[in-house]
């Protein structure tokens, strides 16, 4: 069970928390808000991963109340999303609050303490060096010492596809150190990128074992946020 289904998930709830906060109540017809909250949550991610493709942005949290909404983006280069004088910030505040219908829009960054050992930056790592045509075993390597250098429990990574431009798909797994993908209490992190190459799609997978039971040790989200990190915005 703990090999094949996503460790983030079956874990949520125990080590993990939830990536959307929010109760759908009914509207008057009677039908929820569910559908449309959640087709909000996704064009929001979508949109910010895509203008910010450069900002090794780990995850993004959504939380909702009454008519305000707070998204909280975990990233390694929070220096981009902020832009000059705040410049980009208020740029993405403006189209958050379109997406969100008109509703007050508070913006969090949160930099990521070790990248090094986030398994959806690792990931994408690997991925964007299979695209600028470095070896397969090289990247996954590199990027196994650098975790367990950095403190890492246990790292295991899988590309599968057309590795090297071989004709036929295959995959290949490395790991080191201690995954246990059955332990519940186990704080395990994974990320999933998929590398695009001259010779197909190249999926890669990774999980990390941290030591610390909780989630929450590879981000630091200051307790005291300047008026650039922390605003409003209105349609």
């Amino acid at each position: 069970m703990g090999q094949k289904v996503n460790p983030i998930g079956l874990r949520t709830a125990l080590t993990k928390n939830w990536e959307s906060r929010w109760f759908a109540d009914k509207k008057s017809g009677g039908k929820t808000l569910f559908g449309e909250w959640l087709q909000e949550d996704l064009a929001i991610r979508k949109f910010i991963k895509e203008k910010f493709a450069q900002a090794a942005i780990a995850r993004i949290q959504i939380e909702r109340f009454a008519n305000r909404v707070r998204v909280t983006i975990c990233s390694a280069r929070p220096g981009l999303l902020i832009g000059k004088k705040g410049a980009e910030l208020e740029s993405m505040k403006a189209q958050v609050a379109k997406l969100t219908a008109g509703k007050e829009v508070f913006i969090e960054i949160a930099e990521v303490r070790r990248a090094e050992t986030n398994a959806q930056l690792v990931s994408e790592n690997i991925a964007q060096q299979l695209e600028r045509r470095i070896g397969f075993r090289r990247a996954m390597k590199r990027a196994i010492q650098t975790a367990m250098d950095m403190g890492a429990d246990g790292i295991k990574i899988n590309c599968a596809g057309r590795l090297g431009g071989a004709e036929l798909a295959r995959e290949e797994q490395y790991k080191e150190g201690r995954v246990p993908l059955h332990t519940l209490k186990a704080n395990i992190d994974y990320g999933f990128t998929e590398a695009n190459t001259t010779a197909g799609t190249i999926g890669v997978k990774v999980w990390i074992c941290h030591k610390d039971s909780t989630e929450e040790q590879d981000y630091a989200v200051n307790a005291k946020k300047s008026k650039v990190q922390k605003g409003s915005a209105r349609k």
